[in-house]
Parts: structure tokens; C-alpha cells; sequence
């Protein structure tokens, strides 16, 4: 049987019976990522000891009596229990499909976490899944000083000379939270970057006070003049660290302290015993001057994939018909994002 939870009280007691979940399975994070016009919902399916669960961000396509439904940012996809000798996949694939059609929804985007197990055996049989590129982990499972042999030397010296010229610390206060958000937004300026990635000041402080999982917020000081030289935001949830946004004054970037930010929370993960430190991948999946980066740290690669699900192919087909003119693409050429029907990923 599926079912569509929304309040915090069961969507909690479902995450704390599956094996494990990441932040972006959480209801906080939904509600602290959900946008305007959009509803999360936790979809879940039990059968007997079977239990799988998949957040999703319900989203009207305007001007139709449709929805469609979407991940939130980050690494998302379905949580279960291991025990589940009576798991059949067609009926769960069949009760899935029928409870979208029931919710109006036109297709399902998701992106998918390289961390939780049987996802894509979860998904099998409901749309497609992708591979994209790939993300660096750093294993934590790894003796630290392999993880630190995994280093490129560069990398190493650069360190190094960072933590002689800078000293960390862990935000403390609302005011330090909003002087990381100043310095966040001017990178995202300087790099020219999508409007999703200008959340709004109330994103971050609600990520910092969130009950549902933990945020480090850490900060570099220059040594010598004590100004704020730049900042990284890492989650943490069960054994999943993730590396999620930072940003640093054009002024240090020459030293970058991002570099001794991320090393400092690879330390302080070890030290608590996770297992996974996501640093993502590429702007766009791309392996470019991001990924370079990332990849300095380790060669331990993952797949980025994302699951692509067309519940009714003849609404899904319709839609794309009436879109397409204003989107200004051919129907038979949108292979950039989906669903095509929409004019951008992020429309």
C-alpha cells in the first residue's frame, strides 16, 4: 500500500525504521528547500516487513490541470529496509504508478544518492535511471593517513601554508552565519551562477538551526587582521558527511582556505567515525575547474545518476506539444533536461 505523508511526526517515524537515510531524505530540509506553489511529500510503500520510502517535491505545471514531481537540491532517492524477502517489484511499480496517476502527475525527476543501497533495484522497473558523471568521496573508512597519501602533493603544501595563515572555527552566532552569506553570494556573482543557487538568508539560518540533522558551519580567519576570509557548510547525517556550499573574499583566493576547510572536516569525520565525505562533482555534472578542484582530494568516484520516470506517456506527450513553441526548442531536441515539457530544469 502507498501512501503520501506530510506532516514531521510520521515522516520522521518512517526514517527512523529504514536502514539509513542522507539529509536530503529529511522533512526539515523539505521544508526549508520547498519553494512557493510546492508541496513535499514522503511516498510510502509498505508490504508486510517491506518498507521503502521516496521524498518528492509535488509541483503544478501552470496553466494544466497536471503536477509533476521533482527531488530536492542535493542527493535524494529512495530509503528502505533490507529485509524484504516480500518485496515484489512489479506490484510495487504498478501501486507506484497508479498512486502518481491519482496525484495528476505528468513525470517524476529525482536525483539519486551514490550512499543509500538498492535504489536503482527500488526503481527498476518504474522509468529510467542515468548515469551523469561522477561525484568525489572521500572514504573515511580508509586509515587517515591514506586518505592524506590520496592527496595531490600540491594539495598538501597548499594546506600547509593555509594554517599559517589562517585559524578555523565553528559559527556561533547568527551574525557570523550572515557574514558567510554576504561572502557566498559575491562568489556566486563572480562566477556568474543560476539564480537556484541564490538561496535566500533564511536558507542558511535554518539549516544551522535545524533539530533534523546537524550543519557545521566553518569559518578561516586571517591570522592577522582576524577578518572573515571564508566559509564552508557541511551536513552531517548517520555516517554521510556532505561538503554542501562555501565560499571564500576574492582577496584569499590566491590562498584559497576552502582547501584547509574541507581538510579540517575530513579530520573531525574520522575522529567521530563516518564513513562517507561527499564533495560532489562539477557545475553541471561537467569534470571542469570544480571538479578539478574536488578531485585533488581523493580518486575515490562515484556515479551521479538520476531517475527519469514518464508516468502517462499520452499526457507527458501532449504537454511537451503545448510547450514547446515558448520554450523555443524542437520537441524532438529537448535532450538538455527533463521533464521537456518544462522550459528549464528549474522553471
Amino acid at each position: 500500500m502507498i501512501s503520501a505523508i506530510e506532516n514531521k511526526k510520521d515522516w520522521n517515524a518512517i526514517l527512523q525504521r529504514v536502514d539509513t537515510y542522507d539529509i536530503y531524505h529529511t522533512y526539515e530540509y523539505h521544508q526549508i528547500s520547498k519553494k512557493n506553489g510546492e508541496k513535499p511529500i514522503l511516498v510510502t510503500y509498505e508490504n508486510q516487513d517491506c518498507l521503502i520510502a521516496i521524498p518528492l517535491i509535488i509541483k503544478a505545471i501552470r496553466d494544466t490541470a497536471h503536477n509533476d514531481a521533482t527531488s530536492a537540491y542535493g542527493y535524494c532517492g529512495p530509503i528502505s529496509k533490507t529485509t524484504t524477502p516480500h518485496f515484489d517489484i512489479n506490484e510495487f511499480a504498478s501501486e507506484l504508478k497508479q498512486f502518481f496517476m491519482q496525484k495528476a502527475v505528468a513525470s517524476v525527476f529525482s536525483r539519486l544518492n551514490p550512499f543509500i543501497r538498492n535504489q536503482e533495484v527500488i526503481l527498476k522497473n518504474s522509468g529510467v535511471i542515468e548515469n551523469l558523471g561522477n561525484l568525489i568521496n572521500i572514504d573515511l573508512t580508509e586509515d587517515p593517513e591514506n586518505q592524506l597519501r590520496a592527496y595531490n602533493p600540491r594539495l598538501r603544501t597548499y594546506i600547509n601554508k593555509c594554517r599559517k595563515e589562517y585559524f578555523i572555527k565553528e559559527a556561533e552566532s547568527e551574525e557570523e552565519i550572515k557574514k558567510l552569506v554576504s561572502i557566498y553570494y559575491e562568489n556566486m556573482l563572480r562566477v556568474n551562477a543560476k539564480d537556484r543557487y541564490f538561496f535566500p538568508g533564511s536558507y542558511f539560518l535554518n539549516l544551522w538551526k535545524s533539530t533534523d540533522f546537524k550543519t557545521k558551519f566553518l569559518l578561516a580567519y586571517d591570522r592577522t587582521n582576524h577578518e572573515l576570509a571564508g566559509g564552508a557548510i557541511f551536513t552531517i547525517v548517520n555516517d554521510i558527511v556532505q561538503y554542501h556550499l562555501s565560499g571564500a573574499r576574492k582577496k584569499y583566493l590566491k590562498l584559497n582556505p576552502i582547501k584547509v576547510l574541507i581538510d579540517d572536516m575530513r579530520i573531525m569525520a574520522n575522529n567521530d567515525n563516518f564513513k562517507y565525505f561527499n564533495l560532489g562533482g562539477g557545475v553541471g555534472n561537467n569534470q571542469d575547474n570544480l571538479f578539478r578542484f574536488k578531485s585533488g582530494f581523493s580518486k575515490d568516484f562515484k556515479t551521479f545518476k538520476v531517475w527519469k520516470y514518464i508516468v502517462d506517456q499520452r499526457i507527458y506527450d501532449q504537454l511537451v506539444e503545448i510547450r514547446h513553441p515558448e520554450c523555443g526548442y524542437s520537441k524532438k531536441s529537448c535532450q538538455k533536461f527533463f521533464p521537456c515539457y518544462r522550459c528549464s530544469l528549474h522553471e
